[in-house]
């Protein structure tokens, strides 16, 4: 029996030509990520350009092509423009027209920071379309990779082995010049060119350790700080209760670079930070503060601090700058790693109710624990972390706690194992906090899309 094939006929010309409306169907998120750029105000970045030279891209069509690759996976220049030729969803919105690698990396690095300043518009796109409303939010942080590696830096013991040994050939060398009239030297090999080479390297090394020293010293005072702080208070105790304070007294902390601290070569304000699964990773510490019901990143924030003490006030700052219109934050839930006075003292001041563990809970309580009735909650005192701590042992305060996993602990699964971001392109705190930004506002448009679907 014959079978008939349908017939391919890849060299017919279209009669009309083809329609890119009719390229993708309507529910595609590529049409969605179109619609929203449409809506956001581009001005700032449109007034940024002279009006000399050839036609530039319209930002429009740059923001919805980067907002697109973030959101599916593809993240370089070169990527991207070839995706404008490969991907049916990436000429859609680039108007079957191919923007060049270099023009996509310029309008990045470029407009970076202005990009940053779209994150609030998208956010009133989502509350206008019903998507979300600011209530209770959960906070945490993951460290992503820099674009760097770790076995590119120069620690504090190692830069000042290889100073005395460079410093040591250096006078060699100057001998060797002394008598380079009875020596005889290898051929090929100039004393000046050598020479060179190591006060090139000396330099290197003594701005690496220069910078090392820079951080010893910042670390030293902001430890310095809390050892007082912690003094004071164990001070206080005993001047109230009459007796000596129990556990270690605070130790104060050493002053110096210690022989691990060290710079990266290829991007300095990098830091070597512990990752989850155990080792060390050339890494930035990302924070991301989600709506509970939405699962939207509301504040996101980048770090050099390889644990999250000191990340509750920078995001309790952004959350206090959003608009009125979004609602008003009224929880934040953090896991133990946020945990300090200060930053319950910080949550209570902007009126926001913490909810911030502040020990381990182990994975399997004891079955007398988990058949405990929680005792009814004590009249509210004036000590901030007493309050917050009954507040946790409370039907409320558990069930809101437990929701914390459940929420901001997926968005940077699915953007690490779904989106495929786990290394930052650019490099530089400043640039790689606008590239962090870049991909929470991605997530938001990803996000948005799958909620009016549903």
């Amino acid at each position: 029996m014959s079978v008939r094939f349908r017939l391919i006929n890849r060299s017919t010309p279209y009669l009309l030509p083809p329609s890119i409306d009719e390229w993708l169907p309507e529910s595609h998120l590529a049409r969605f990520v179109v619609d929203v750029v449409n809506q956001l105000d581009t001005s700032e970045i449109e007034r940024s350009y002279s009006g000399r030279g050839s036609d530039p891209w319209h930002p429009k069509l740059m923001i919805a092509l980067l907002f697109y690759g973030y959101a599916t996976g593809v993240f370089s220049s070169r990527k991207l423009e070839r995706a404008s030729y490969d991907s049916v969803a990436f000429r859609y919105i680039c108007g079957n027209e191919h923007p060049d690698h270099d023009s996509i990396a310029t309008f990045r690095r470029r407009f970076l920071p202005a990009l940053e300043r779209l994150f609030v518009q998208i956010l009133h796109v989502g509350s206008e379309m019903g998507l979300f409303k600011l209530g209770n939010v959960s906070l945490d942080g993951t460290k992503v990779k820099a674009n760097a590696s770790k076995h590119k830096a120069l620690s504090w013991k190692h830069a000042c082995k290889l100073e005395e040994q460079f410093e040591a050939e250096v006078k060699e060398l100057l001998r060797l010049a002394n008598e380079a009239d009875a020596s005889e030297l290898p051929d090929g090999f100039s004393i000046p060119e050598e020479l060179a080479i190591r006060e090139k390297r000396l330099s290197a090394i003594r701005d690496a350790k220069q910078k090392i020293e820079q951080r010893a010293a910042e670390r030293e005072a902001r430890e310095r700080a809390e050892y007082e702080e912690k003094l004071a208070r164990r001070e206080a105790r005993e001047k109230a209760t009459g007796k000596k304070a129990r556990g270690r007294a605070p130790v104060p902390p050493e002053s110096g670079p210690k022989d691990k601290d060290q710079v990266s070569l290829t991007d300095e304000e990098s830091r070597i930070m512990p990752v989850s699964g155990g080792g060390f990773e050339q890494a930035y510490n990302a924070q991301a503060a989600v709506d509970m019901e939405s699962m939207i990143v509301v504040a996101a924030n980048l770090s050099q601090n390889p644990n999250d003490k000191q990340e509750v006030e920078p995001v309790l700052e952004t959350l206090d700058s959003l608009p009125e219109q979004l609602g008003k934050v009224e929880t934040i839930v953090a896991d133990t790693g946020y945990f300090s006075e200060n930053n319950v003292n910080a949550c209570q001041a902007k009126s926001i109710q913490p909810l911030i563990a502040h020990g381990r809970q182990p994975h399997h309580p004891p079955l007398n624990e988990r058949l405990e009735q929680p005792g009814e909650q004590t009249a509210e005192c004036s000590d901030p972390v007493v309050n917050m701590k009954q507040q946790l042992q409370s039907e409320e305060g558990k069930s809101l706690y437990a929701k914390r996993k459940t929420t901001v602990e997926p968005v940077f699964g699915i953007i690490k194992h779904v989106m495929g971001f786990r290394q930052f392109l650019m490099r530089g705190k400043e640039k790689v906090k606008g590239e962090w930004n870049l991909v929470c506002m991605a997530w938001n448009i990803r996000r948005m899309f799958a909620l009016q679907a549903a």
